[in-house]
């Protein structure tokens, strides 16, 4: 289950210390998806095998999913599963006058936004609350 945050190197720079964050990033699900493939499920509904992505949506950085998803439909595979996560709060250093555009939690309008674009690229969701599949209805 790898992560997958930025897509932006001098974001990732800024904001994760790791200017070539998505490169490294695009790497690894790749070889991951070549080792395991899509994920799969039993017929129980459990994972047993394959690929998940997490995705924290993070504020003001909605390209950054668009750009993410992108490569994940295109460069993966477009049954590609997400988590779409969107609890970012700032804590710790992430000051306003730090970090003034992650000083603040994701809005619903970015985390519905998020989906939509997972959505519209083909990815399927990893939907593990009625609220997130009541998002696509």
């Amino acid at each position: 289950m790898p992560d997958f945050k930025l897509w932006d190197s001098q974001q990732s720079l800024r904001y994760l210390k790791a200017k070539d964050y998505a490169e490294e990033a695009c790497g690894v699900v790749q070889e991951m998806h070549r080792q395991v493939g899509t994920l799969k499920f039993d017929e129980d509904g459990l994972a047993r095998r394959g690929v998940l992505v997490r995705h924290l949506v993070m504020p003001g950085m909605i390209d950054q999913t668009d750009d993410i998803f992108r490569f994940l439909a295109e460069e993966v595979a477009s049954d590609t599963y997400v988590n779409v996560m969107s609890q970012y709060r700032p804590g710790g250093k992430v000051t306003a006058e730090k970090y003034g555009q992650i000083n603040r939690a994701v809005t619903m309008s970015e985390d519905l936004e998020a989906i939509r674009i997972a959505h519209d690229s083909g990815l399927r969701l990893d939907q593990r609350s009625p609220m997130e599949k009541s998002y696509l209805d």
